[in-house]
């Protein structure tokens, strides 16, 4: 009999293993970063890390992926450090449901992309009152950081716009449509939709200015924002360079991660980094001096810290 137990014992810490390193990447949109970095990502994994099988999946961004990761099964997902702070906090749409993330990766800044169309007239925040607008999908990060902008700016998301909840790639078909006048999103550079839509023929691109909210963002919700520039050759027929707010894109998982996958999937993106460059060039940003510097609000996962100590770089 004890033979036996021993067998059933050991085939189910092999099948928990198994099981464990199946991981799920939760990304975003398909006209987002997020999406082609996860795809990315999952490919990396698969093919770099023995008995470790990735797949990245289609989501809303931010907000629906960490709570994939708060079910606690083995998912990795892109979010937002507002949105994952929110999350960690149980505030905001993450109201009574706290989520206990890890940081693996601090990624690439996110860039507020307030996006319009010469035709409309928008040249500032004030200027959107009255209009209709996209604040983000729902589940996504850019509608938390839409809300705060537009609360920043003076204007009240319910009653001085007309807002829809759309994805980058439906907010761009909608104002080619003139079915809306402008739309939020944070991404990073550059972001294919938008591209999409500066090449549009009879589309002349503008882009609204937001770091004049940034510290009435801060003073109320913490220091997670920070002032950044879109330069004008980011998108055809930008005349200037755009004053964009930013945020930190971060690597989370459920603080339930072995130490040791979350050190594999690390130490896999830092050695294949010149393959995930290929898939988006948003990872030329993930570098080990950039995770020193504070900006995700989560503690960095144990088996990401043990990379870090190899590496001879401190964090925390």
């Amino acid at each position: 009999m004890k033979v036996f137990k021993v067998i059933a014992v050991s085939l189910g810490l092999m099948w928990g293993i198994a099981q464990a390193q199946n991981i799920s990447i939760a990304t975003g949109g398909t006209g987002g970063v997020y999406y082609p970095m996860g795809g990315g990502l999952a490919s990396v994994l698969s093919s770099k890390v023995p008995g470790m099988s990735a797949t990245a999946e289609v989501t809303g961004g931010s907000v629906d992926n960490l709570n994939l990761i708060g079910t606690g099964k083995p998912y990795v997902g892109f979010s937002m450090a507002d949105a994952a702070k929110d999350a960690q906090v149980g505030e905001g749409k993450f109201t009574n449901k706290k989520i206990d993330l890890r940081t693996l990766l601090i990624l690439y800044p996110n860039l507020m992309h307030v996006v319009t169309v010469d035709s409309t007239g928008i040249k500032s925040m004030k200027d959107l009152k009255g209009k209709r607008i996209s604040t983000g999908a729902p589940g996504s990060a850019t509608e938390v950081m839409a809300f705060r902008l537009l609360e920043a700016a003076g204007l009240d998301k319910d009653k001085d716009v007309k807002r829809e909840r759309l994805s980058v790639a439906e907010s761009v078909n909608a104002v080619k449509d003139r079915k809306i006048d402008a739309f939020f999103w944070v991404g990073g550079l550059p972001t294919a939709a938008v591209t999409d839509l500066a090449n549009s023929p009879g589309m002349k691109i503008v882009m609204v200015d937001t770091t004049d909210e940034v510290p009435i963002m801060n003073k109320k919700y913490g220091n997670l924002y920070f002032p950044t520039v879109i330069p004008k050759a980011t998108y055809s027929g930008m005349t200037k360079d755009n004053k964009a707010a930013a945020v930190a894109n971060i690597l989370v998982v459920n603080a339930n991660m072995p130490d040791a996958e979350a050190y594999k999937i690390v130490k896999a993106v830092f050695d294949n980094k010149l393959e995930l460059v290929r898939t988006h060039q948003e990872y030329m940003n993930v570098t080990l001096e950039n995770q020193k510097q504070k900006s995700t609000p989560i503690d960095f996962h144990p088996g990401a810290l043990k990379f870090f100590k190899e590496k001879n770089v401190k964090v925390n």
